[in-house]
């Protein structure tokens, strides 16, 4: 309770929350965003990774921060990838930013100047059709 405190109050009044305690907050948030996503309850969610309804409730609320294997077993349950859980608790280091599409095209080795050149017109025609039908 009292991290959850201490969240409210740097909102309100700017003060500052150790990051680990803003990052296990922010991780117990997502934790309970994905499980309503996926329908389920408090008590299931916990019945299908194995821990109890107490310590998930704990996570959710950013009072407890849960292992590497708990997350695993969470990702599990909520089918979702272990490295989301991981990377959103500060386990691992989110990696560079895959290529775009365009990039990863022009760099594929396997793939003729042709090819390439084919390819890139189709993505932008079907990009091209997506936007005028959202307009």
């Amino acid at each position: 309770m009292q991290k959850v405190l201490a969240i409210v109050s740097s909102l309100l009044y700017d003060v500052d929350v150790p990051e680990g305690e803003r990052t296990t907050i922010e991780l117990g948030e997502f934790i309970r965003q994905q499980r309503q996503r996926a329908n389920l309850s408090l008590r299931r969610l916990a019945d299908r990774a194995g821990i109890s309804n107490p310590y998930l409730s704990q996570i959710e609320r950013g009072i407890r921060k849960p292992s590497a294997q708990i997350l695993k077993q969470l990702s599990r349950a909520l089918s979702i990838s272990a490295e989301t859980l991981y990377s959103r608790a500060g386990l691992i280091e989110d990696g560079p930013n895959p290529p775009t599409v365009v990039e990863a095209i022009e760099s594929d080795e396997r793939l003729t100047p042709r090819q390439k050149q084919v390819l890139l017109e189709m993505y932008r025609t079907l990009l091209e059709t997506s936007s005028e039908k959202e307009t």
